[in-house]
């Protein structure tokens, strides 16, 4: 292809974003389709969890594998057969007779799940400026609402979530078909330099290594945040329902809202994250989203409620995308794709963790779970502030 850099770098930053809103997809459409899905297999609605902690256990052994795996084959072929893989689980899901066929589909979803997750945020940190990483994951918000929405849609026809999987599966076999069309593309994007870094504190030289404290406390960060976000999408809708008798359309609405502000965040603080930098914008995040999180433990109404979680939502919009940017920043190059690896396995470990105990403790009392979250927050500033002296 006689395709310049900069030409390289402008038509392949499409192809990424189709393929992180093809993370997106999946992701949703289980928690739609399987009210339908457990009774048309004769399966127990609680063995949704396990097939959730199978693909998040694989999602997580992906990711943190991812830098050797993308030094050895490099990111465009990881990230097509990546996507090719997820693809057709769905198309296996769609076909399922039992517990057996979902189990099976599970392995390929989470192993490509995370690897295209770890690939994409490492590729977009090294060649990309942080407009584009906060752009990038307000496309996963996008496909994380499409898929639910494509799901419900086809519920109502005659194949129900069958056809919804096979629509799903589909579009990521089309996905990785562009993939395969563009391959040639990856290596021609250069990488960005030190003088292309946003805001302030672009000078400082990367020095921390990936096995360094810094490196395992910037995976520890993503743990804590992503079980915080996870902890209040899953459980914010319960606490305003059963715990403060909000009506059910109302809580609806807020936890909409919540995850409508994190999209909407992202697509906004793309064009302020070049002038602001990925620090200061994170320090203004965290900070809203711990005001966001007192409003909410103290709402007794929907309108209190939705603010809290609107602010929290908001808050919460960089600080994923800009932690994953600043990465370059903070450690040598050799370790960088290593430690976004690591960060993104965190994130699924902190997703399937804080949640889950959060449950156990909604047997005690739902209005734990809001001190919980501010308490995580509390953590993710002190964390992140931390790194922040040490990098």
């Amino acid at each position: 292809m006689g395709v310049t850099p900069a030409r390289a770098a402008l038509l392949l930053l499409p192809v990424i974003y189709l393929g992180f809103i093809s993370l997106g997809l999946p992701d949703g459409s289980l928690g739609v389709a399987w009210p339908r899905m457990h009774r048309d297999l004769g399966l127990p609605i609680g063995l949704a969890g396990l097939i959730v902690a199978v693909g998040t256990v694989l999602s997580a052994a992906a990711a943190f594998s991812s830098g050797k795996i993308i030094a050895r084959f490099k990111t465009g072929p990881v990230v097509l057969v990546s996507c090719a893989l997820t693809g057709s689980a769905m198309l296996i899901v769609s076909q399922a007779q039992g517990l057996s066929w979902l189990l099976v589909a599970a392995v390929p979803i989470g192993l490509g799940a995370g690897a295209v997750d770890a690939s994409l945020n490492g590729y977009v940190a090294r060649h990309y400026r942080g407009r584009h990483m906060n752009w990038l994951h307000a496309c996963w918000g996008i496909g994380a609402m499409c898929g639910p929405l494509v799901m419900a849609r086809l519920l109502g026809t005659p194949s129900g979530w069958r056809v919804g999987y096979f629509a799903i599966g589909t579009a990521q076999l089309a996905l990785a078909a562009i993939f395969l069309c563009t391959l040639r593309l990856w290596d021609k994007v250069p990488e960005r330099t030190t003088a292309d870094s946003d805001g302030a504190g672009a000078s400082q030289p990367p020095a921390a290594s990936a096995n360094s404290p810094a490196g395992w406390l910037s995976a520890a960060i993503f743990v804590i945040y992503v079980a915080v976000e996870t902890t209040a999408g899953l459980w914010a809708g319960s606490i305003l329902v059963v715990s403060r008798g909000i009506a059910q359309e109302s809580a609806a609405i807020c936890v909409a809202a919540y995850y409508g502000s994190i999209t909407g965040g992202r697509i906004f603080f793309g064009w302020v994250v070049e002038r602001w930098g990925n620090r200061r914008l994170i320090n203004v995040g965290t900070s809203l989203a711990l005001l966001g999180t007192v409003v909410f433990a103290f709402a007794h109404t929907s309108t209190l409620a939705a603010l809290g979680l609107v602010l929290l939502g908001l808050g919460f919009a960089p600080v994923y995308p800009c932690l994953m940017h600043e990465v370059p920043k903070r450690f040598a190059p050799e370790a960088v794709q290593t430690v976004i690896g690591r960060q993104s396995g965190a994130a699924a470990i902190g997703a399937s963790s804080l949640p889950a105990a959060a449950g156990w403790l909604a047997g005690v009392s739902l209005e734990s779970i809001a001190w919980i979250l501010i308490a995580g927050v509390v953590g993710l500033i002190a964390a992140i502030r931390r790194l922040n002296r040490i990098t």
